[in-house]
Order: C-alpha cells, then sequence, then structure tokens
C-alpha cells in the first residue's frame, strides 16, 4: 500500500503552517516535537478517510493537522509526567528545555490545534469540535488513569484496556471519524470508522506495549523497559500476574513495588517472567483479535472494495512494524 502520497501531502502543510514566529522560546519547542518524526498514522488516517468517501483528500488536511499536533501536545506533557529522556531517539522537549518550557509550549500546541479547525464551516465545523473536544478530555481521562495504576496493585485486565481505549485509540478512531465527517459521509459510516479506528488503536497500543518490552532500542526510539522502569501495569505484567504463582508471582510483585539497585537486571529478569508466565503469546493473540475486529467493522461500510482493502493492508502494516 502506498502512503505516500497522503505522507508527503501532509509533511508539506505541516512544515508550512508550522513556521517559526516570535517568540522563538514558546515556538521552537513546538517546530522540534512536530519534526521528529514518528509514523503519522493519525493524520494519514484521517486523509484516507476523506478519500475513501469519494472526496479531495486534501479537504482534510486542516484537520489530520490539528489531530497531530493535538497528539504531539500529549506527548510532550507525558514525557514530563514520565520524567522520560527520549522521544523518538532525540532527547524530549523538556530535557533540551526546561520543564516550564514544555508546559507552556503544550499548552500553545492545544490551542493551535482548535485554531486548525476553524476553517471548517457550519454543521461540518459542529461536528468536528464536539467530536474533538470529547476525545481531548477522554485522553486527560485515560493520562489520569494510566498515573492512578502507578499507586495500585490490584489493576485489572478490563480496567488497563478501557485505559489504553481512553489514552490512545480514542484519538485514532476521532481521526477515522473526522475525515467521515468533512466527506459528509452518513451518520452510521462516519460510526463504523471510529469503531475501526477504536478496535485498530488498541492493537496498536498492545503493539507498542509489547515493543517497550521486547523492541530493538535501535528501532524503537524509546527506551526499552521504560514501562518495568517505571513499575508500569501493562497488559503484558496484569496477565504475567495473573499466570504466575508462588515465587515467580512474589518475585514480579517485588520488582514492581520494591526500589531495585539494578535497572537493567530488573527489565531482563521482569522480561524473562513475561514469556514464562505466556503473557507475551497472550499480547499477541490480543493484538491479532482487536486487528480482526477493525477488518470486521468495515463489512457494513458504503465504501469501495479497493478501499477496504487499502484500510485492511494499513492495519497489518501498523501491526507489523518494529517502531
Amino acid at each position: 500500500m502506498d502512503l505516500s502520497v497522503y505522507r508527503n501531502s501532509f509533511l508539506s502543510f505541516l512544515e508550512e503552517n508550522t513556521k517559526l514566529k516570535e517568540p522563538q522560546s514558546l515556538y521552537d519547542p513546538i517546530s522540534y516535537i512536530l519534526q521528529l518524526g514518528g509514523k503519522r498514522m493519525r493524520p494519514l488516517l484521517a486523509l484516507m478517510s476523506v478519500d475513501a468517501f469519494g472526496k479531495d483528500y486534501k479537504i482534510g488536511l486542516h484537520a489530520a493537522l490539528a489531530i497531530e499536533v493535538f497528539h504531539n501536545f500529549t506527548l510532550l506533557h507525558d514525557d514530563i509526567m514520565d520524567d522520560a529522556p527520549l522521544r523518538r531517539g532525540k532527547a524530549t522537549v523538556h530535557e533540551k528545555w526546561d520543564v516550564n518550557t514544555a508546559i507552556l509550549s503544550g499548552d500553545a500546541m492545544m490551542i493551535l490545534a482548535n485554531q486548525y479547525l476553524e476553517v471548517y464551516k457550519g454543521d461540518v465545523y459542529k461536528k468536528l469540535m464536539q467530536l474533538f473536544q470529547k476525545t481531548a478530555l477522554e485522553v486527560c481521562e485515560g493520562q489520569q488513569f494510566d498515573m492512578d495504576f502507578e499507586n495500585r496493585n490490584d489493576v485489572s485486565i478490563p480496567e488497563y484496556i478501557e485505559m489504553i481505549r481512553l489514552k490512545t485509540s480514542v484519538l485514532v478512531a476521532a481521526a477515522l471519524k473526522m475525515g467521515a465527517i468533512i466527506a459528509e459521509a452518513s451518520e452510521e459510516d462516519a460510526n463504523a470508522m471510529y469503531e475501526y479506528g477504536l478496535n485498530l488503536g488498541l492493537a496498536f497500543q498492545l503493539q507498542d506495549d509489547y515493543l517497550d518490552a521486547f523492541g530493538d532500542p535501535e528501532t524503537f526510539g524509546k527506551q526499552v523497559g521504560g514501562d518495568i522502569i517505571e513499575n508500569k501495569k501493562t497488559f503484558l505484567y496484569l496477565k504475567a500476574l495473573e499466570n504466575l504463582e508462588g515465587s515467580e508471582k512474589k518475585q514480579l510483585l517485588t520488582l514492581f513495588t520494591t526500589p531495585q539497585e539494578n535497572v537493567l537486571l530488573k527489565i531482563e529478569t521482569t522480561k524473562k517472567l513475561f514469556i514464562k508466565s505466556l503473557a507475551v503469546s497472550a499480547i499477541e493473540q490480543e493484538i491479532k483479535d482487536y486487528t480482526q475486529k477493525a477488518f470486521n467493522v468495515l463489512d457494513g461500510v458504503s465504501i469501495s472494495v479497493s478501499t477496504k482493502e487499502n484500510l485492511v493492508a494499513f492495519g497489518h502494516y501498523l501491526m507489523s512494524r518494529k517502531v
């Protein structure tokens, strides 16, 4: 599947609309994080969704930019909360500048994201803004759940799935639905695209959890084992805890509740327990299941067979990624 047309058009639009302004100390960090790269999954999905319903994908560029700027704003603030040193293999904004600069630049990004949607008119604008604001609040809710889980030892897998639905999946889903709204698709089709994105987003985040523990540091772009270092209650951890017994279960609990002097040893020991408990095979199955659910939703959408095939191909591309 050739995504280069969407990607090149979006990157040109991004560069054109995020030129440096004064004060540079506010806008430099914004330009920096937006130029770090990444998969650009969300804006590409928005453009693909516009195209899927027979409209010129370029009318979705402002919405695609709003989504990408908002997404990067959340990453910028997440990195502060996680005290993360790296983002896409480069220094995070708060490391390169300072925390106060990162907070303020992030605030500006949220405002800019809203401004980019102002080009749309009437009912389309109203629907876009309602969806965008609902999604933005849900992402904040997901982030709070994520932080709350760090201080709890009774997190369940359904709670975890709900947290990643809010923190990650709803924005993927919104990107697709926003494209459908801009293309003036039926409400039924717009909602179906949302469901496709919701399931794809869950599969995507579970894949991210897997890569965080077992990815290649050269390609992953973030600190491998970061979730383990931060004692995150990921699917891998929760499933391992569910499956392990006796001394091994106690060992995993100790690793995540007691400060460890040797961080590398903690990561390696935890990974071995993830494998032995079959948590790794369980997450691989979950990824496949959510990906298939996403594909099944497409059966009832009023788009061409070739477009459905493209959306399926995009799903396979995301799930086979190593970054």
